[in-house]
């Protein structure tokens, strides 16, 4: 007996999950049609799954060819803690540096800093836009297009 209906998680539990999550596993097409599979970090960019990554990278040269990828997001270490969010889709690619620096700004902002616990907040801001400024001349951005979500949270099998 299936619990796929027990474990999918309603769409608002689903929208928070990736809310919440500051990585995700990425997974491109290589050219052998091998997966090449990453982390990274990401940001939520109207609705969108947003990542950016160096224009020379193995996944941008697989994107430029075939768009299509799926992203993982998950947590749990116990099966009964397990909880994930699958996102298969096209990815849109942004190439301008005013909208490449924009995506750069999100994800920046929810990534971890070790900056942050040293400066003022207000130079925590300064310092993250002068990283995202400089990354964003040899970066390319991406927006996912959801074609398809798949979710799970194992800790409804317990309630």
């Amino acid at each position: 007996m299936s619990q796929r209906g027990d474990v999918a998680m309603p769409a608002e539990d689903v929208a928070a999950h990736l809310a919440h999550g500051r990585k995700l596993q990425l997974a491109t097409v290589n050219r052998d049609g091998t997966p090449h599979l990453v982390s990274m970090f990401y940001a939520i960019h109207d609705g969108r799954i947003a990542f950016w990554t160096y224009r020379a990278s193995q996944k941008a040269r697989n994107l430029a060819r075939d768009p299509r990828v799926t992203c993982l997001v998950e947590e749990g270490d116990g099966y009964f803690e397990l909880r994930g969010v699958q996102v298969t889709g096209e990815v849109t690619r942004i190439d301008d540096l005013t909208g490449v620096v924009a995506i750069g700004r999100l994800i920046a902002a929810r990534m971890p800093s070790p900056v942050a616990s040293e400066l003022p907040p207000g130079e925590v801001a300064a310092v993250l836009d002068g990283y995202v400024a400089q990354a964003a001349t040899k970066r390319v951005a991406y927006l996912v297009e959801t074609r398809r979500v798949v979710s799970w949270d194992h800790r409804r099998l317990v309630n």
